[in-house]
């Protein structure tokens, strides 16, 4: 029996997948703990419909990575630290501060968890961090650390 399955199943599928399954599985379980409906030529068409949204919405999602891409990488960030006299700041440069620097200087917000530092940050210079925007989408930009 052909089923489309309405939410995650552990080994078996995902969401609006298209599976086949035995009679008594999905009769018994899968469609009465509503996992799945039964694919009829209607749900068949629906199904279509929404495979047509989502795409449109992931090709709408990859051109604004795309966008924030080209915005991070076309000049560094500046983030300011209070520093001694040997150029080393108190503290270091945590993600939250890039993730702020982000927005106040790009016009983009980006989740400080979605930020990872490629090296320790000590002292005054350039810096590089990974910026993670899902679905296999990353990107290296660099950053400057400047003293205040």
């Amino acid at each position: 029996m052909q089923v489309i399955l309405i939410q995650d199943v552990n080994n078996l599928g995902g969401r609006n997948e298209l599976i086949k399954v035995k009679n008594g599985y999905a009769r018994n379980y899968l469609i009465p703990k509503k996992f799945a409906i039964e694919a009829n030529a209607s749900n068949l068409k629906q199904l279509e419909e929404r495979q047509k949204v989502q795409k449109r919405k992931e090709e709408q999602m990859l051109s604004e990575i795309a966008k924030v891409k080209e915005v991070l990488l076309e000049s560094p960030v500046k983030i300011g630290a209070k520093t001694g006299t040997s150029g080393k700041i108190f503290g270091s440069v945590t993600t939250l501060q890039i993730a702020q620097a982000i927005k106040s200087q790009k016009g983009y917000e980006i989740d400080r968890r979605h930020i990872e530092l490629l090296e320790d940050v000590k002292e005054l210079g350039t810096y590089r961090a990974k910026v993670n925007f899902g679905n296999q989408q990353e990107l290296e930009m660099s950053f400057e650390v400047v003293g205040e």
